[in-house]
């Protein structure tokens, strides 16, 4: 009995039946980032939410400039991984005549330890851009047999009535023609802001279209009438607020107008599929009185999510983020953490500076580089020129308050220091 037990034992761990990892994947409206004041308050709300969920892939819409794509990238470095990274910002390029949409912008961050940046573009529409990212898994594998894993964002037309309807429909479409030329056994995320008001919606049928050559599923499988359906409140994403004076809609949470959507590809795939069950309303705790009021209601109690995570949602954003669990049956590269014998940089003394701010460097690792300070909001300050081992850079200029200094193309958490009089 002993010997059976052993040789099964033997032969599952060859087979690779263990062989799994997944990662977490999460879409979320950034309603006007930064430009929504107070865009410093709103940066402290999201950190509290990402670093409750810790996204290995996160995509947003409605990000506003790269100041705000560089500010949540900084945060997300100092709070959580300092190895996430983000694709190129790019500015919306679909014909504005509809309503000057060219500060809506979408973008992907992505822990880089587990994805490769392979190639992005952008598909026009008549009203936004879906931006299309390719991902390579970093597996053991990669060489031999590598995964792709293609992610498309978007943010379709907004409000009802059947001429949005058809704007929506169009973008759409324009989606299905570029998706033409892939093949149907390549994977695709589609995650959005699709502002649907029903599964029948002309755009949304699109998506869902047999005959396209990608064609995508609902992995909630939530299919339905949802505006204003309390029988669909475990996936109602729209609207956290009912008090004015915060930006975005206030009508209360009654709306599934976000999405994560997988291709069919990756339905029973062992190399890349989502994990069944795993689609959820972040901060939605499925409660059946979590209807047309705010998030941070006692209504919208449960046991998944606190008071206050509900409470950093409702302040950053008039939408509630979706999240999916991917799993392949390859494993991640094991990156180990390189400890170095001396910091790469320091600040000399204490970190509450007046005027002069004296750093260590490690010139004999990172000589001939450049520091660069960032304010709250992402935005370069300051660049210094890296030759000696010590540098006293004057900072009286600056105005009180938080900073941060990173060295360019070296993988190393920011320092922090405070501007203060």
């Amino acid at each position: 009995m002993i010997k059976k037990i052993l040789y099964v034992l033997i032969l599952l761990s060859f087979s690779g039946v263990y062989a799994q990892d997944t990662f977490k994947t999460m879409f979320y409206n950034l309603l006007n980032f930064p430009l929504q004041e107070p865009a410093s308050d709103r940066l402290d709300e999201l950190d509290i939410i990402l670093s409750n969920y810790q996204p290995d892939l996160f995509m947003v819409c409605e990000l506003n400039n790269s100041s705000g794509a560089n500010a949540i990238l900084n945060m997300m470095q100092q709070s959580i991984n300092v190895n996430y990274q983000m694709a190129n910002f790019t500015l919306n390029s679909s014909d504005n005549n509809l309503g000057d949409q060219n500060d809506l912008q979408n973008l992907i961050y992505f822990d880089s330890t587990k994805f490769s940046l392979e190639g992005q573009n952008q598909v026009t529409t008549i009203y936004r851009d879906f931006n299309h990212y390719q991902l390579k898994l970093n597996t053991l594998n990669q060489d031999t047999d590598p995964i792709y894993l293609n992610v498309i964002v978007c943010h379709l037309k907004a409000s009802s009535g059947t001429e949005n309807q058809q704007l929506r429909l169009q973008m759409a479409q324009d989606l299905t023609s570029y998706l033409s030329t892939f093949s149907s056994t390549d994977y695709f995320l589609l995650a959005g802001d699709f502002n649907v008001y029903t599964n029948s919606e002309p755009a949304f049928q699109e998506f869902i279209n047999p005959s396209n050559n990608i064609t995508f599923i609902d992995p909630a499988n939530r299919m339905g009438s949802w505006h204003n359906n309390q029988t669909y409140v475990d996936v109602f994403t729209q609207s956290t607020r009912t008090a004015t004076g915060l930006g975005g809609t206030t009508g209360g949470i009654d709306d599934r107008f976000d999405f994560i959507l997988t291709s069919t590809s990756m339905v029973n795939n062992p190399e890349l599929q989502y994990t069944p069950g795993s689609y959820q309303v972040f901060g939605n705790n499925n409660n059946e009185n979590c209807w047309n009021v705010a998030i941070n209601s006692p209504d919208c109690a449960g046991p998944l999510f606190s008071e206050s995570i509900r409470e950093s949602l409702h302040n950053f954003s008039d939408h509630l983020p979706v999240t999916l669990n991917i799993e392949t049956n390859q494993n991640f590269l094991n990156v180990p953490e390189i400890t170095l014998k001396q910091p790469v940089f320091e600040i000399i003394g204490t970190n509450m500076v007046t005027s002069l701010l004296k750093l260590k460097i490690n010139t004999a690792l990172h000589k001939n580089n450049n520091l660069k300070i960032y304010n709250t909001l992402g935005q370069v300050v300051k660049t210094i020129f890296v030759k000696d081992k010590t540098i006293n850079v004057d900072i009286s200029y600056l105005s009180n308050g938080i900073y941060y200094i990173s060295l360019n193309n070296i993988n190393v958490q920011p320092l922090k220091f405070i501007k203060v009089n």
